[in-house]
């Protein structure tokens, strides 16, 4: 039922399953999450996770991920992320999506114009493949709406929305969804959970980010995907609906953007 838009499931905190990921997959299954797209920040992953996708997708649990180089990414590993090599790792079936890409501004702003050139690189790749881009920002808004609104792109996730609404608007006019992890939950997240009630009911996506930023009742915790229910009955609450709602429309949401161009 519940789908995982995003989680970096080669950097999960195994402790509590004695180091396995086996048993945080057991976790997703119990929690009836059913799909999940594991992350890709750095060309060094590509191996670890692509074991990890082909390894525990089954009849119950559905694994992609994404190719693309994180914006907090040293210089070189920005610049490694050419189009052509993002298309040439993307191109398999196991591979959903692009990125993470982006821009952040809060980490790291000694970068700023090799990462909007990575993020234009991604954009493009994401075209010629006709596959979603996932999206990073981070006091970063303006320059972020305005690169994918020059490189004309149209088809994507604003993955971890901490922004306002005239932000998602922007997005959403662009033909982007807006993924919202455990941070809608917290107490300080007013303005986030404002622009949840104004987003289109189909275009909405849930994501963990596991291991950061768990949802509230697991807050301060390592997060993992098996928490991601807990963001669908954040939504629930305050949309009206029931958890498992969401979770459906959801899941429903991200087939329809996985199959948009196919």
């Amino acid at each position: 039922m519940f789908t995982d838009t995003h989680c970096h499931l080669n950097r999960l905190d195994l402790s509590k399953y004695d180091g396995e990921l086996s048993g945080a997959i057991a976790a997703m299954k119990a929690a009836n999450v059913t799909r999940a797209m594991a992350i890709m920040c750095d060309f060094a992953e590509y191996d670890e996770i692509y074991n990890i996708v082909t390894t525990y997708s089954d009849d119950v649990l559905n694994l992609g991920m994404s190719v693309g180089i994180h914006p907090c990414e040293d210089l070189a590993v920005l610049q490694s992320a050419t189009t052509e090599r993002l298309i040439e790792t993307a191109t398999p079936e196991h591979v959903w999506a692009i990125g993470e890409t982006g821009l952040d501004y809060y980490w790291s702003d000694e970068n700023k114009q090799e990462q909007q050139a990575s993020l234009a690189r991604h954009v493009y790749a994401s075209q010629a493949l006709k596959k979603p881009l996932v999206v990073h920002t981070r006091e970063a808004k303006h320059d972020t709406i305005d690169i994918l609104k020059a490189e004309k792109a149209e088809h994507g996730i604003i993955h971890c929305f901490t922004e306002d609404w005239d932000t998602a608007k922007k997005a959403l006019d662009l033909g982007f969804y807006i993924s919202f992890s455990g941070i809608v939950s917290f107490k300080t997240a007013q303005t986030i959970r404002d622009a949840a009630l104004k987003v289109p009911m189909d275009r909405i996506l849930i994501e963990t980010d596991s291991p950061y930023l768990a949802p509230v009742p697991k807050r301060g915790r390592p997060n993992e995907p098996a928490f991601v229910p807990y963001v669908a009955a954040c939504l629930a609450d305050l949309l009206g609906k029931t958890p498992e709602h969401i979770g459906e429309m959801t899941a429903k949401n991200f087939e329809n953007l996985l199959a948009q161009y196919n």
